[in-house]
């Protein structure tokens, strides 16, 4: 696990975040494949890896599986959101629930991998929605990518203010 500069510098709103590898090589065709080539099949290999960096945290104590959401149009174009099968392959390797509801996206907004990394937090601010089902409840945030953070963010930040008593975030991949 390693700490980048940006969050020393501007913690995200989380316990804890993590990611299994870095956003490069293999890993990068394969994240692009889930979430553009409707390799959706992936997805169950992918969460292995999930799986596997928190069983190396020793941390497994949360009350829901929470995904990244996704805007409604851009899920039907695509027919999925990556980050829910993500989150619903990793919650059958962990027994742990999985609630695509506990968080919603609130409209459609640019796409934050084509913006430069200045404008991403303005993009996603106030995007998220918690459910208050989440008061008091620990939750483990899921996406496939993490580049700025800005999009765990948003998300966590929405958590929190709905009562979230504690939130973790892990990714497949961190962008160096």
């Amino acid at each position: 696990m390693f700490t980048c500069f940006d969050c020393l510098a501007d913690p995200l709103p989380v316990d804890w975040c993590d990611a299994w590898g870095e956003y490069r090589g293999a890993l990068e065709h394969l994240l692009r494949a889930l979430k553009f080539r409707r390799h959706d099949f992936l997805a169950d290999a992918l969460s292995s890896l999930l799986e596997q960096t928190m069983r190396e945290r020793s941390d497994l104590a949360f009350d829901a599986i929470v995904p990244v959401p996704m805007p409604r149009a851009r899920e039907r174009r695509r027919g999925y959101n990556q980050a829910e099968l993500l989150a619903d392959a990793l919650s059958r390797r962990l027994g742990i629930r999985s609630d695509p509801t506990l968080l919603t996206r609130q409209g459609e907004r640019a796409t934050q991998s084509t913006l430069p990394k200045r404008q991403r937090a303005g993009n996603v601010r106030g995007a998220f929605t918690a459910s208050t089902l989440v008061k008091g409840a620990s939750i483990l945030l899921v996406d496939d990518i993490s580049t700025t953070g800005e999009t765990i963010r948003a998300c966590a930040s929405a958590l929190r203010e709905a009562g979230a008593s504690r939130v973790c975030a892990i990714a497949v991949a961190k962008a160096s």
